[in-house]
């Protein structure tokens, strides 16, 4: 599948719309009814606490997920995205105090890699509680 933007008219260092992403408890009891991963850290202060996190923190794979959003929306087609990977950098800390976590995603076209493949890259950046939350995210998209 390709995305519905055109190789053609994107530039390098053309930036995507930025979204923010809120994260409270009750979506991180959906995230784990859905993916199966029921980890006490996620949903359980007291056991979060007693292995050093300051607090729940969302999934790893929930935040992951947040943020090539932002791709996915841009390029019209999850399925034009043909290689995403990232580094956990901090936890997203999620309260319970009625607001949660909020999930803030910016990102960038970096390079254009290959012309007849007609793919770029995006640089995505992924930022909680001011705190840089992905390291090297990066997605390779096909473009139409």
């Amino acid at each position: 599948m390709t995305a519905k933007i055109s190789y053609d008219e994107v530039e390098v260092g053309t930036e995507l719309p930025a979204r923010s992403f809120p994260v409270n408890r009750a979506t991180l009891v959906q995230y784990a009814g859905a993916s199966g991963d029921f980890n006490p850290i996620h949903w359980n202060e007291k056991f979060a606490r007693e292995v050093g996190l300051p607090d729940v923190i969302a999934h790893g794979m929930f935040t992951m997920a947040s943020a090539v959003r932002v791709v996915t929306d841009w390029a019209g087609d999850p399925g034009a995205v043909v290689e995403y990977g990232v580094r956990f950098t901090k936890p997203v800390v999620v309260p319970n105090d009625g607001t949660g976590a909020l999930i803030e995603v910016s990102a960038k076209v970096a390079a254009k890699l290959d012309d007849d493949e007609r793919t770029v890259r995006v640089d995505v950046t992924a930022v909680s509680a001011g705190q840089k939350v992905l390291g090297m995210s990066r997605a390779v998209v096909r473009l139409a």
